[in-house]
């Protein structure tokens, strides 16, 4: 098949993109600049110069491809009205990667017991008030002759591009803990947050695009851990003797910016992949996030 990507040379569209091509598929790479485009020429993706804002770009790669993989920003809306009307009578499945923050709650390091699966009502915080609304206009396309489909993953973790890690939240308290000569975590780090390595998370885009009907809505974890217990494996990783330590909020917000600190490591996201393994026989098999920090990409 001919599949259009946008965020191809990011961690989730190009690790997305790695799988497709290795599968046989033909994928067409939407990137910003001539150095990723040849980045992501090196890996078989053929690089299409252009950016979200560039509407008749997405519309004609859209058109021409079998399947859209939206993975460059789950808030643009532009780019995926867009992408949405350029495949509306088609048939085609539109992929749209979204982020379990979408029910995560500021919660200062505490831990939280609400626990979502795709049937679990919610009403998000302000911080993802619009990403939820933009959700439920792209499945509402179910209705426009295409095949709208989120994926939402967790906390992601593990190699991407098969180039090193390149994920969010444990590259941020690694980078944090070589700088303190400790691991730390924001408030008390019981806050728990689900994750998916990055391996079992591009089979579940292949399972998507072969299978899932139009509107679906799939969470993508396999497995949770809090912030302390990342930390205290990266104490071990790096060889710190010491416990992880208590930033207070203040301290965070000065580490990370204010809302990554409140909206994403301190915040608990908890969610199942119910839907996925149900519905698409997803099965995820790789190492879990302690193991993958001890012994895996993250070690030095």
């Amino acid at each position: 098949m001919k599949i259009f990507c946008t965020g191809a040379s990011g961690y989730i569209g190009g690790s997305v993109a790695a799988h497709l091509i290795a599968a046989g598929h033909q994928v067409t790479g939407l990137v910003r600049s001539p150095e990723k485009a040849e980045a992501v020429r090196a890996r078989g993706v053929h690089p299409l110069l252009g950016t979200l804002d560039d509407r008749d770009i997405l519309t004609q790669a859209a058109q021409r491809a079998d399947v859209v993989v939206n993975a460059a920003s789950a808030d643009h809306g532009d780019a995926v009205e867009s992408l949405l009307g350029a495949l509306a009578g088609s048939g085609k499945p539109l992929i749209h990667t979204s982020g379990s923050s979408i029910v995560g709650t500021r919660a200062k390091g505490e831990r939280s017991d609400a626990i979502f699966d795709e049937d679990t009502p919610n009403t998000p915080s302000p911080a993802r008030a619009a990403r939820v609304a933009l959700n439920e206009f792209i499945l509402s396309h179910r209705d426009k002759g295409c095949r709208p489909v989120i994926i939402c993953p967790s906390l992601i973790y593990g190699p991407g591009l098969g180039a090193g890690p390149d994920s969010v939240q444990v590259p941020l308290l690694i980078n944090l803990a070589k700088k303190r000569g400790n691991a730390a975590h924001a408030g008390p780090g019981e806050n728990i947050w689900s994750n998916v390595h990055i391996d079992d998370l591009v089979t579940l885009y292949a399972l998507a695009i072969e299978k899932a009907p139009a509107g679906a809505f799939y969470f993508a974890e396999n497995g949770e851990n809090s912030m302390r217990e990342a930390c205290e494996a990266i104490n071990r990783m790096l060889g710190f003797a010491e416990l992880p330590t208590a930033m207070s909020m203040q301290e965070a917000a000065a580490e990370w910016g204010e809302r990554t600190a409140e909206d994403t490591m301190a915040s608990n996201s908890r969610v199942r992949a119910k839907r996925a393994r149900q519905e698409l026989g997803w099965q995820p098999a790789a190492r879990g996030l302690i193991e993958e920090i001890e012994h895996g990409c993250y070690r030095e």
